[in-house]
């Protein structure tokens, strides 16, 4: 589909603090085949198949974004490899590729990919993040509640053995990880695999779950790196929210997101997309804009377009999330898997 007045529209998405916006998160789908404790509750109720974007509407809408110049397409979910017939919508994706969009890749829990690594590689994925959060196939069972840790370790190894990048995305929690802190570290050092760790954010009623309880701040980690390691800082970046930083003594590159004992809400270029097509400004607010309805109503572009630009409009300047005063403030309702992560 093209825009009746693509030509008439700014060339970039640019939000009200002068910020643009070129990096697109889409959730896919809801529904995963772990159930996380800090994702999921045990006992989900998934979406309806009717509420979900098609494949061919998602190919819509992720294509008017490139060409309103988004350059990152991330695709996340749930799990984004359990959605039935996902390869077409990569395959049909990397079209873009080259043309508008500089990268095409995906975060996933890994269970999939001992099986999918080769097609994603072939539409053009080169790098993508893997969740991934203990190395203890006990424990590993316990936070994922359905998952194998074997199978995504066979998964990590396909990606690598295709030529693909794998960043790990740990999140950090109390009383869980913490005591595996230099194992992570040493085990990615000796695979040659990225290390990001994610404080727990607040979002979604995990039920006899506390966020509170969960939460380890990464000044924290930090700090316990600083015991054994000297860590620079570094000018890298990938188009999302992480800092990075050296480890002096082993050369590796770690990253921290900490969007709450640091907020990076300034450099903000990024917006959501969940499988309904409800565009989500921020992560940490509840205002989003709903695009499907302009995706069904219209054969034309001009109505998503023009959707999509009014949202970017009130993009807000930052976040709610805080967990100061020993309470959970600017806490999300809904459940990051329906956002994606």
């Amino acid at each position: 589909m093209t825009s009746a007045n693509s030509s008439t529209l700014p060339p970039k998405l640019v939000d009200p603090f002068a910020r643009t916006i070129d990096y697109l998160r889409v959730s896919v789908t809801d529904r995963c085949d772990f159930r996380c404790t800090y994702c999921m509750a045990e006992h989900m109720t998934f979406l309806p198949k009717k509420d979900l974007l098609t494949l061919e509407e998602l190919d819509r809408m992720c294509s008017a974004f490139v060409r309103l110049g988004v350059r990152k397409l991330r695709i996340t979910g749930g799990e984004p490899l359990v959605r039935k017939g996902i390869m077409t919508f990569f395959d049909g994706m990397s079209r873009h590729l080259g043309n508008g969009l500089d990268e095409l890749t995906l975060t996933t829990n890994g269970s999939q990919l001992d099986r999918f690594a080769q097609p994603l590689w072939d539409a053009g994925v080169r790098r993508i993040n893997v969740s991934l959060d203990t190395l203890d196939p006990v424990k590993f069972k316990d936070i994922t509640r359905w998952g194998t840790l074997d199978k995504v370790l066979r998964g990590i190894d396909a990606a690598k053995a295709v030529g693909m990048r794998v960043k790990i995305n740990t999140v950090a929690i109390k009383g869980f990880n913490d005591v595996e802190l230099f194992d992570l570290l040493d085990w990615a050092d000796r695979s040659d695999l990225d290390l990001t760790f994610i404080e727990v954010m607040p979002m979604g009623d995990m039920g006899e779950v506390q966020r509170l309880d969960q939460y380890w701040p990464l000044k924290d980690l930090r700090a316990q790196l600083a015991t054994r390691f000297t860590l620079t800082e570094l000018d890298y970046k990938t188009g999302g929210p992480a800092r990075y930083f050296e480890i002096g003594e082993t050369g590796q590159r770690i990253g921290f997101i900490t969007p709450l004992t640091h907020n990076f809400c300034e450099s903000c270029n990024r917006v959501r997309v969940t499988c309904t097509g409800e565009l989500y400004m921020c992560l940490g607010q509840e205002d989003m804009a709903d695009l499907r309805a302009p995706l069904r109503a219209s054969e034309s572009d001009t109505p998503l377009e023009d959707a999509i630009h009014a949202a970017i409009a009130r993009k807000p300047k930052g976040h709610d999330f805080d967990y100061s005063r020993q309470q959970v403030a600017g806490q999300t309702i809904r459940h990051m898997s329906h956002t994606g992560g």
